[in-house]
């Protein structure tokens, strides 16, 4: 594979990409060039990026111990907080994702996300 391939390996694994050599390119697929040559396509996840988003949770539930359900209200308020920071917030319909996640309404996940 491309060094550049290896090179972004961390990122596609964190949104759930994946590089394919630039002649398999399919329609949708992002070329990548190194040196003004085709070197790589990256081929995004599903169309909402929810697989990012529940890879987002899984790993939040294991650096908190538990599922984010059972886990008692101070806990899942700090899940809102950390979701935020990294971004979790900016994904399309991601608060119902992340409140149905939780065990908790719209309007919960919307009141954690504004407290200080």
């Amino acid at each position: 594979m491309h060094p550049l391939a290896h090179a972004i390996a961390p990122l596609l694994e964190h949104i759930g990409g994946t590089a394919v050599p630039a002649d398999e390119c399919e329609p949708g697929d992002i070329v990548l060039h190194w040196e003004g040559a085709p070197a790589i396509a990256v081929r995004l996840p599903g169309e909402e990026l929810t697989s990012a988003l529940d890879r987002m949770i899984r790993t939040l539930e294991g650096e908190l111990g538990g599922r984010l359900p059972d886990l008692p209200r101070a806990d899942k308020q700090r899940a809102v907080r950390l979701l935020e920071e990294r971004g979790a917030f900016t994904l399309r319909k991601s608060v119902e994702t992340v409140a149905k996640a939780l065990g908790v309404s719209r309007f919960t996940v919307y009141n954690y996300l504004n407290r200080e």
